[in-house]
């Protein structure tokens, strides 16, 4: 595995692990992770599809079928701490709306098990920042804050780089220049509470 994951650096491949839905699958015979507080922001369709009595595969599965796939992800994470460290360029992604995948959320689950993985705090940061825009070429524009670029950036009320938590501590959204502000972002949420309720 090392071999390959020294030809992918060498290659210039990409890789988007897409750890939240390898944890989530790993997840759906455990309550607690089942009963997340997010749920209310999705509407009862996707609620219910998510539901592994709901996928003829996973109604099968047994305790046993859950240990291992509990290993799997384990492993997974050993797998993408030892990319990281044979150079292989990771981007963030959640393959949402894979369940417990959350719009918009799961992309801070995925900053945290990038550190789970072994990645500094700014290290995950860059699969969500730098690393794409550099892919998608356009690096010139985005990826970083500096004079000239767009002003597509989020505020927080601590610093990432002590705790890789703190990006879900957001003070305010700047979207193409206009400003999101903290209230403003919760009353977008608390809307699309209500319409999930109503649906």
């Amino acid at each position: 595995a090392t071999a390959l994951f020294h030809r992918f650096a060498r290659n210039g491949t990409w890789v988007t692990p897409t750890l939240t839905v390898l944890r989530a699958y790993a997840s759906l015979d455990d309550a607690g992770f089942m009963a997340d507080d997010r749920l209310r922001y999705l509407p009862a369709s996707m609620r219910a599809d998510w539901k592994p009595e709901a996928n003829p595969v996973l109604a099968k599965m047994t305790a046993d079928d859950f240990g291992f796939l509990k290993a799997r992800y384990r492993k997974q994470l050993e797998i993408v701490g030892a990319m990281h460290r044979s150079g292989v360029v990771l981007l963030a992604g959640t393959d949402e709306p894979n369940p417990f995948c959350f719009p918009g959320f799961s992309l801070h689950d995925e900053l945290s098990l990038f550190v789970q993985a072994g990645l500094k705090p700014f290290e995950a940061l860059k699969t969500a920042t730098v690393n794409p825009a550099v892919y998608l070429g356009r690096d010139r524009s985005l990826g970083t804050v500096e004079q000239g670029k767009l002003a597509d950036l989020v505020l927080l009320d601590g610093n990432p780089l002590e705790d890789i938590g703190n990006t879900r501590r957001i003070a305010g959204v700047f979207q193409d220049g206009h400003y999101l502000s903290r209230e403003a972002r919760e009353k977008l949420l608390a809307g699309l509470e209500a319409a999930a309720a109503k649906h």
